[in-house]
Formats: structure tokens, sequence, C-alpha cells
């Protein structure tokens, strides 16, 4: 067994990252301590998901953001926050990706709702959820669409899911292009989980 200071794959996870080695929780620490091969596949993972060709590495970091945020993990909330901003992303749009999750947070529990239940009136009475953020979105009217469909996932609303879907192919966003985003928050909620 390794010491956690001495693991090359965490060394590796930090460096990447830009955080202390040290800074890990101690889920991750566990795996790191007993050497599992795990480490080395969660490490795999981010590295391949932050480098999709799909996405730039400005829209990786705030994807990942997205999903912090959503997750509640403040740990990589500031892992991804710092990346994203060494990478360009300006105070608009670091909000802006707080408000996309806030809102797609609101959106999903209340459309999983109507789409569970199926009842006539909870289908036709109007929302009454605003929603102008949507409208003119300083991250552009594709990435925003494709961040609220990476949330829809990880929140599990399958109308919101196809409804968000539907609309970046209607902008020409390619299906490489979204499954990448998917992927990409799937690996980093993997990621929320144990670091």
């Amino acid at each position: 067994m390794s010491t956690i200071l001495e693991n090359e794959t965490l060394l590796g996870l930090a460096d990447m990252l830009k955080v202390a080695p040290d800074s890990f929780s101690a889920e991750l620490n566990t795996v790191v301590e007993t050497n599992h091969r795990y480490l080395k596949d969660l490490k795999i993972n981010l590295s391949n998901g932050l480098a999709y060709t799909n996405l730039t590495k400005k829209e990786s970091y705030l994807l990942a953001l997205a999903v912090a945020v959503n997750d509640k993990s403040e740990r990589l909330k500031n892992t991804f926050l710092t990346l994203a901003k060494a990478e360009g992303a300006t105070e608009e749009e670091i909000a802006e990706t707080y408000a996309c999750v806030s809102l797609l947070n609101a959106n999903n529990v209340f459309y999983r709702f109507r789409h569970f239940t199926k009842k006539e009136y909870y289908e036709t009475t109007p929302a009454g959820i605003k929603m102008s953020v949507m409208m003119n979105p300083v991250l552009g009217k594709e990435f925003f669409e494709l961040m609220s469909l990476a949330v829809s996932a990880l929140n599990g609303c399958e109308l919101c899911v196809n409804s968000h879907e539907a609309s970046l192919l209607g902008l020409g966003c390619t299906q490489a292009r979204v499954y990448d985003a998917v992927r990409l928050a799937a690996i980093v909620r993997s990621f929320t989980v144990i670091s």
C-alpha cells in the first residue's frame, strides 16, 4: 500500500485539477490507501471527459462547474470555478451557470411531476415559472441549452432532456456534442460522489 501523498495517480489527478493532493475527501483517500484500481479509472475518465473534442476547455469546465453546483460539491465547485476562470470564463458566464442550475432544478422537479402524473389539469395549467434567463443568455443559446440538457439528465427529467435535445438539434448542435456534454456530466457526477 502506498501513502496518500506518494500515490502517483492521485498526484496526477491533483495536478490535472490544480489542487493540493491532500485536499480530497475521506472517501477518495480510502480508495487511495487501498491502492484500489478504481482510482486510475476515475482519473482516466475525468481526464478524457475534460478533453472531449466537441467541447472547448472553457465549456468543459463550465459544464463541470454546473455539475458541482447541482450536486452541492463545494470542493469541486471551487476547483472548476478556478479552472473555468483560467480558460477565460467571465463573471457573467459564471453567474449564468449558477442561474442555469438553479432554474433547471425548479424546472426538473416541476416537469418531472407533470410527466409522472400525466393528468390533464397539471399538464394544461401554466407553470408560472419565469425563465427569462433562457431568452438571451450570455453563454449563447446553444451552450445554455447544452448545459440545461446536462443538468436535466443529472436530475432525471425525461421531458426536459427531450425538450432540450430537440432544441439543440434545431439550433444546429450535433448529436456528438450532446453526447459528450452528457458523458462529461455523468463523469463529473461520479467524481462529486467520491471527491
